[in-house]
């Protein structure tokens, strides 16, 4: 089992991310921080803001994510600002405006960043292919529902936590961040 130092942090408001996370990372630490989020289609500065908020109140090494979701019929929007458009439009707002341009492909992207006591900041993406489709399945938060995975029937709502973690944007951004980590366990 890999072992943090300095009592690594993943900080979200959102404790269904926390629980996906630990899944593969289980040593992390949960902290229940609801974040401000600043609003801009570029992820990496929503995390360094994140990062920045995350270090008023905690120490030690802090992980935020930020996730998007992507539509092709609206040349990538709502991206970033999926938070919003779901605050705003909701799922069925997003499913008609597929259905309406009749392209539903989607893809559906998670950023890690890890924000180190002296500063540096590393970043872990991981995206998934798929499309939008009608609302299915009572599981996940989110957009969990109106996602349907390429080469998968069920949408991340239909999914069991151990399905869609095996498979999951979330899941490929927290490997990369666990191999990352290893690797500088090792070096030092």
């Amino acid at each position: 089992m890999l072992e943090f130092v300095n009592g690594d942090k993943i900080v979200t408001g959102n404790k269904g991310k926390y629980e996906e996370a630990k899944l593969i990372i289980p040593d992390l630490e949960f902290k229940d921080v609801d974040l401000i989020e600043i609003q801009s289609i570029d992820s990496k500065e929503i995390i360094k803001h994140k990062l920045d908020e995350a270090k008023k109140v905690l120490t030690g090494n802090l992980i935020v994510e930020d996730n998007s979701l992507y539509l092709d019929c609206l040349h990538g929007l709502p991206g970033p600002l999926i938070k919003w458009f779901l605050k705003t439009i909701g799922n069925d707002g997003l499913v008609k405006m597929a259905e309406s341009f009749e392209n539903s492909k989607a893809r559906a992207s998670v950023l890690i960043g890890l924000g180190m006591e002296d500063g540096q900041i590393e970043f872990f993406e991981g995206s998934i292919d798929g499309e939008i489709v009608r609302p299915r399945g009572e599981n996940g938060f989110g957009w969990d529902q109106i996602f349907k995975p390429t080469g998968w029937e069920k949408t991340f709502g239909e999914m069991t936590l151990d399905e869609k973690n095996n498979i999951s944007m979330r899941k490929i951004a927290f490997q990369k961040l666990k191999d990352f980590l290893a690797i500088k366990k090792q070096a030092n």
